[in-house]
């Protein structure tokens, strides 16, 4: 893949704290589990709390509803703050952006975000190797968002464990 691949020599990206991709029009930051296990750890809540507390069920591919970060009235994310405020405990599909599947599929694609994106056209941006791009893209694929069904068995696994 790396010969024919436009970032064989890797990419520049810098975040430039716009928060382009955290809010300012509807999207979902969809939770998988390790997602939701680590940004319950990072704030110090359970479960039942985080998912009360941040989160909403978002509608998926065939008909699922998936669990997702709520967004705020101007549609910034939940987190979002001049900075994120989870930042070391934010979720895969922030980790790993820009190197999204569907962003580093061909040079069109990433050209068409970076036009949004400053930091990805950002001249002193901090270059990324294939390796790095590649382990990102492999981490937003392999983050699959939790379904309904799933997140409703653990909270009741968890209270089950915990009884009041």
């Amino acid at each position: 893949m790396s010969d024919t691949c436009f970032y064989k020599d890797g990419l520049n990206f810098s975040c430039q704290r716009c928060s382009f991709c955290c809010g300012h029009s509807p999207g979902f930051v969809y939770l998988s589990r390790s997602d939701l296990d680590r940004l319950c750890q990072h704030l110090n809540m359970s479960v039942k709390d985080f998912v009360a507390k941040y989160c909403r069920w978002a509608d998926y591919y065939y008909g699922k509803q998936v669990l997702a970060l709520l967004e705020k009235p101007n549609y910034d994310c939940i987190f979002w703050d001049n900075g994120c405020t989870v930042y070391e405990g934010r979720p895969s599909q922030c980790r790993t952006y820009p190197f999204w599947a569907w962003v580093v599929k061909d040079k069109e694609s990433w050209d068409d975000m970076a036009k949004e994106c400053p930091g990805m056209r950002a001249a002193n941006g901090r270059h990324w190797t294939f390796e790095e791009i590649e382990a990102n893209r492999q981490e937003y694929i392999a983050n699959v968002p939790m379904i309904r069904e799933e997140v409703i068995a653990l909270i009741n696994e968890l209270d089950a464990q915990h009884p009041l």
